[in-house]
């Protein structure tokens, strides 16, 4: 399962009940951060979600509103207790970027800049949490982020005990490894049903709707996409500045046969957003306009 909490729902200036955009991820013991924006430790602290287990933080691009923070959240992970390496995923300039944020901060901990590029190929695994950053359209070079968690096959007792399999190894098998069997390798194929659907999420702000994100969203059980503006009556400034619109959002989502639409990185000035949800449900009926300190827990579904 994956525990997602949206941190932040707010576009370049923060509000009064809403932060700068950032979404949180747990996962097996582990945190993935999405963008760190001003304020975004206390968002952390009142959406309940612990520093220390952070272990990678992905950066959409490099506009204050989404790193300003890092510096900060930094060396309060190293007053929580961390000492492992962090990893920081970001477009190209990363290590620059870093570089002169560690001048202010010095953690306790090695921190490791990976550059994104245009492949939407996996870069990194946090814990079975696979990471795949892809190029989005904004003013500034600008990635969104793909979270998949794969799901192993079911285990198939009868099919280990007719190979004569101890009991004993068995949760080596069930946990994807192989094993040696006196003069054998067993492999957990040979006791596995058919390959199961794992879990897929996908977040992109600041972008305009490019094609990339329908294909990194396929049939995702939950996609978080920017909804800059309310309506289409907002797009030539969406364009200009390179946003979406709430019924844009709502067309990719549909488009890539997602589950499940939230929506984030509200302008200043749409002071309630959930009044104008239907924008967006009109096209795809399942969109959540997003909201501070909001949670889901993502869980495999049940398959014979």
């Amino acid at each position: 399962m994956i525990d997602v909490t949206l941190l932040g729902t707010a576009g370049m200036v923060p509000l009064k009940n809403r932060w700068l955009t950032s979404l949180y991820l747990y996962e097996g013991g582990r945190a993935v951060l999405v963008d760190c924006g001003e304020g975004t430790q206390i968002a952390l602290s009142e959406a309940g979600c612990r520093l220390k287990p952070i272990d990678t933080i992905c950066l959409t691009h490099f506009h204050a509103d989404h790193v300003a923070g890092i510096a900060g959240l930094l060396l309060s992970m190293g007053n929580a207790g961390r000492t492992e390496d962090v990893t920081v995923i970001g477009p190209p300039g990363i290590a620059s970027i870093l570089q002169c944020l560690l001048v202010i901060a010095a953690p306790p901990f090695r921190v490791i800049a990976v550059e994104a590029d245009d492949s939407g190929e996996e870069v990194l695994r946090s814990g079975n949490l696979s990471i795949r950053p892809f190029p989005v359209k904004h003013v500034v070079p600008c990635f969104g982020y793909q979270f998949t968690l794969p799901r192993h096959p079911k285990f198939l007792p009868e099919k280990a005990e007719a190979l004569g399999i101890p009991r004993k190894v068995w949760k080596l098998l069930q946990a994807g490894e192989s094993l040696k069997l006196g003069d054998r390798v067993i492999r957990p194929e040979e006791v596995s049903g058919p390959e199961r659907r794992g879990l897929k999420l996908v977040y992109s702000t600041d972008t305009r709707p490019v094609p990339i994100l329908s294909e990194m969203g396929r049939e995702a059980d939950l996609m978080i996409l920017e909804g800059q503006y309310e309506d289409d009556t907002k797009l030539a400034k969406a364009k200009e500045w390179g946003h979406m619109t709430f019924p844009e959002a709502a067309r990719l989502a549909r488009n890539a046969g997602a589950k499940e639409l939230w929506l984030t990185h509200f302008s200043q000035a749409l002071k309630h957003p959930e009044d104008y949800a239907d924008n967006a449900a009109s096209i795809f009926p399942n969109t959540v306009v997003g909201r501070d300190g909001m949670h889901k827990t993502l869980n495999f579904t049940e398959e014979k």
